[in-house]
């Protein structure tokens, strides 16, 4: 039996402007759909559904169990939706603790569920833990990778998969092979951090190298026999975090306090590097882990006779080696060599090819001056629909509200601001004190300052409308929910 962990944490920094904290890569169709798993059928999924999506065509699967953060349960639980899969258990992470903590967690999750419960004789419940951001291409190669790797984690051994080289790379991590065990499968010799070119080089050439990709397949007891052996105080964390674990509808909570005491580590440092029982299985399977703007570079198929990779409206003279992606105006570029230029409503990015691993100290900084653009969208996503801010001023605030089909604002109330919505498509149904009542497209309603008030959809055609936003103070944070179909909690957007 194969249960997918699928890690769906991190904020994707490198890919800044188009990844932000509240909408991370893994979230977004970062690749065209002729770049990663979805090519076959030409639809743009998201990086996270795609890592669902390829684990189609593998034997024994169960539901999935996916790993977020809490921010970003929302996009999660709709994603899934959107594959038609209802019966995955989401684990929330009160913070973010590095991986060795999150696949205990799941461990433990998993063993309280029953998942590893009558099992016939002879099978074992196997924890394969993939990121959720990355692309392979070829996932045939990939499940046959796995069945491999399946044979060794019955045996008591912990996988890890490894990605044959295709150049001297320096962001990756790397895993030398040892003793082979079976075809396919070796002992691992040891774990190698992110070298400097001269050794990059030495492990490309030398061909007993792989890219440590970041995914595992173990079985559940082993994992669990490890973590206590060489990280005891991980492992105690998250069995104490996981004793007081409680389900919030979609969502399976643990105790926030106590997790947040867990030492935080990797997977490789806690245990892969310790344990006597790691083996990697090499995978050639047009893999890669879009960790910055050279890699959709990289990875593109689609590239123009100078070799640049365009999205959007763009225009280019005397330009070479680039990627340059436009997402919500025209970008003209002229004279550039291996630049990397991308532009959103609120941000661009500006950048030599050879140089994005830096766009992650960008990030930084925006997040010690405390800008929105290190966060957030204009566009933002909620479970009940999306906003996006199309006009800010001194005392104003317009935006565009779209709410789907059936869903339906917080009863909520401002103390700061009050606001105009005009309806510009479906119908939809308002409440403000004491009265409930319709809205049709081109009418419009007035939200006094301080009134009890809440936007719904009763319909089964998206609303769409113009929020014209008044007052001292416009922040998403002055509000005070009274009843809320989300479980979210009072003071919090």
């Amino acid at each position: 039996m194969i249960i997918p962990v699928i890690l769906a944490g991190g904020t994707g920094s490198r890919l800044w402007p188009l990844s932000r904290q509240l909408n991370p890569k893994q979230f977004m169709a970062v690749a065209d759909s002729s770049e990663g798993s979805g090519a076959a059928t030409g639809v743009r999924q998201t990086l996270f559904q795609e890592t669902l999506q390829r684990l189609q065509g593998l034997q024994q699967l169960t539901s999935p169990v996916v790993i977020c953060h809490e921010d970003h349960r929302f996009l999660v639980a709709e994603q899934l939706r959107q594959l038609g899969i209802d019966d995955a258990v989401i684990l929330l992470e009160p913070a973010g603790r590095n991986t060795a903590p999150a696949v205990t967690i799941a461990a433990q999750v998993i063993r309280s569920l029953g998942f590893a419960d009558n099992l016939p004789a002879g099978e074992k419940a196997l924890m394969l833990v993939l990121p959720a951001d990355h692309i392979i291409r070829a996932p045939e190669v990939f499940h046959d990778c796995v069945r491999l790797g399946m044979q060794q984690a019955n045996a008591g051994n912990l996988v890890t998969f490894g990605i044959k080289p295709q150049y001297a790379e320096t962001g990756y991590g790397y895993i030398q092979r040892g003793e082979e065990l079976e075809r396919g499968a070796f002992k691992v010799q040891r774990f190698v951090e992110k070298p400097d070119a001269v050794r990059a080089q030495q492990y490309f050439a030398g061909g007993d190298y792989d890219w440590n990709s970041g995914m595992f397949l173990f079985e559940l007891d082993s994992w669990l026999n490890e973590i206590q052996l060489h990280a005891p105080a991980i492992a105690a964390s998250c069995q104490q975090a996981c004793a007081d674990r409680r389900f919030d509808g979609d969502f399976t909570r643990i105790d926030a306090s106590l997790f947040k005491a867990c030492p935080s580590d990797s997977i490789d440092y806690a245990v892969m590097e310790k344990t006597a029982h790691a083996v990697v299985v090499p995978m050639d399977a047009s893999w890669n882990d879009l960790g910055a703007w050279s890699s959709l570079w990289d990875i593109s198929q689609q590239k123009t006779v100078d070799n640049n990779v365009l999205r959007g409206d763009t225009h280019v003279i005397n330009v070479k080696d680039s990627y340059i992606r436009a997402d919500s105006r025209l970008v003209v570029a002229i004279g550039m060599q291996d630049a990397v230029i991308v532009e959103t409503a609120d941000a661009v990015l500006v950048a030599n090819r050879h140089q994005v691993q830096d766009v992650k100290k960008a990030v930084q900084w925006l997040e010690q001056q405390q800008r929105s653009e290190a966060s957030t969208h204009t566009l933002v996503y909620r479970p009940w629909g999306s906003y996006e801010s199309l006009a800010t001023g001194p005392g104003f605030q317009v935006k565009r509200i779209r709410v789907r089909p059936g869903a339906s604002l917080s009863l909520q109330m401002h103390h700061k601001r009050a606001e105009h919505w005009v309806v510009i498509a479906g119908l939809a149904t308002v409440t403000c004190g004491e009265r409930v009542f319709d809205l049709q497209e081109n009418e419009s309603t007035f939200i006094p300052l301080g009134s009890k008030h809440r936007l719904q959809n009763k319909t089964a055609e998206w609303v769409e409308l113009i929020e014209v936003q008044t007052g001292s103070y416009l922040g998403e944070d002055d509000i005070v929910r009274f009843d809320d179909v989300y479980g979210r909690v009072a003071a919090k957007a």
